[in-house]
C-alpha cells in the first residue's frame, strides 16, 4: 500500500514529570524505528483548528485544557487528574497530534496515499468529549472520524482499537453516532475499567471484546478473525480508522497481554485487507499506548511495515 508517516515533531515538547510512563522518549523511540523503513514517504502534521477540534470536543472542554497548558510555569506541569501531566507546549503538541490525524484523512482522500500512520503524542483514545483522562487530552481519531464524515462526505467510518485498554473516548463517538462503528481488542480487568461485552451501542455498532492477562497471539488473532472482521465487513465502512496502541506487546508494563512483533504485523496485513475490501484501501492509524519503548518501536515498524507490504 501507498504509505505516509505523519509526523508532529512538537510531540517532544509535551515534557512530562520524571518517571511519567508517557514520555518524549517514547516518540523518538518509534521515530527512530520508522526511519529505518525506505517506502514510507513523510509529511510534517500541522496543528488542527479549533472548529476541527469542537467536533467532538466541548468549546468550554477545549478551552480549559488550553488554559491549564497555558498557566503552567516554565519546567513545571499541571495536573489534569492523578495520570494526565500538561506543560506550556503541551496545547501545540495536542493541537498538533489531533492535525495529523486530520492530514491523513485529507491526504488519503486526495489520492495521495492508501494509508498512513500518525507518529504523534500524547496519546488520544480516552479523552472523552468533556474530559482528559489516561494520559490523554484531544482524542484525534474520534476528531479525525468526524471530519471524514463532516467535510469529506463519507456515510460510514470504522474505529478498530488494538491498544490494550478500552478507548472508552473513542466509543463516545459511536454511541453517540449510528455512522461509527467501534471495536476493541483489550485486556480486562484493567484501566479504565470500561469495555464490556454488553456495552454495544445505541445502534449496535460497538463491539467490545475484552481479554483476559496472558492472552497470547493466537488467541487474540482468534478474536479479531472471528469477531472484529465480520463486524466490520458486515458495517462496510469508507475508511478505517486505528487506534494503534502497542502496550499489548509481552514486554509492556502497562498490560498484561502477551503479543510479539509478528502479531502487530499479521493485524496491520488483516486491517488492510479490510480496508482494501470495503474502503477502497483507506486506513489511518494514529500512535496510542506503548510503554516499552524497545518493544514499542519494534512492533511500530513492523506494522508499518506489514502495511507497506500489503
Amino acid at each position: 500500500m501507498r504509505t505516509l508517516v505523519i509526523d508532529n515533531p512538537a510531540s517532544r515538547m509535551h515534557r512530562v514529570p520524571p518517571g511519567h510512563p508517557e514520555h518524549e522518549g517514547r516518540y523518538v523511540a518509534v521515530r527512530d524505528a520508522l526511519l529505518e523503513l525506505t517506502a514510507p514517504v513523510w509529511h510534517e502534521a500541522n496543528r488542527a483548528d479549533a472548529a476541527a477540534v469542537e467536533r467532538f470536543h466541548t468549546a468550554d472542554y477545549v478551552e480549559s485544557i488550553r488554559a491549564a497548558c497555558l498557566t503552567a510555569e516554565p519546567a513545571q506541569w499541571v495536573s489534569l487528574d492523578l495520570d494526565t501531566k500538561v506543560c506550556r507546549e503541551s496545547w501545540d503538541a495536542a493541537l498538533a497530534t489531533a492535525g495529523a490525524s486530520l492530514d491523513a484523512v485529507d491526504r488519503i482522500m486526495a489520492g495521495e496515499a492508501d494509508t498512513a500512520f500518525c507518529l504523534a503524542r500524547p496519546p488520544g483514545h480516552h479523552a472523552e468529549p468533556d474530559r482528559a483522562m489516561g494520559f490523554c487530552l484531544l482524542n484525534g481519531i474520534a476528531i479525525a472520524a468526524l471530519h471524514a464524515l463532516e467535510v469529506h462526505g463519507l456515510t460510514r467510518v470504522a474505529i478498530v482499537d488494538i491498544d490494550v485498554h478500552h478507548g472508552n473516548g473513542s466509543q463516545c463517538l459511536a454511541e453517540t453516532d449510528s455512522r461509527v462503528m467501534f471495536a476493541s481488542l483489550h485486556q480486562s480487568p484493567l484501566y479504565p475499567g470500561t469495555g464490556s461485552e454488553a456495552e454495544t451501542g445505541l445502534n449496535g455498532n460497538v463491539i467490545n471484546l475484552p481479554l483476559a492477562a496472558g492472552t497470547r497471539g493466537e488467541a487474540w488473532r482468534q478474536a479479531f478473525t472471528q469477531q472484529v472482521r465480520p463486524a466490520v465487513a458486515n458495517f462496510r465502512p469508507e475508511l478505517i480508522f486505528v487506534s494503534a496502541g502497542f502496550d499489548a506487546h509481552e514486554r509492556d508494563p502497562a498490560g498484561g497481554l502477551a503479543l510479539l512483533e509478528d502479531d502487530f504485523a499479521w493485524v496491520a496485513g488483516e486491517l488492510a485487507a479490510l480496508a482494501a475490501e470495503f474502503a477502497s484501501s483507506r486506513l489511518v492509524s494514529v500512535l496510542e499506548g506503548g510503554y516499552d519503548c524497545p518493544a514499542l518501536g519494534r512492533s511500530a515498524a513492523a506494522f508499518v511495515q506489514a502495511l507497506v507490504e500489503a
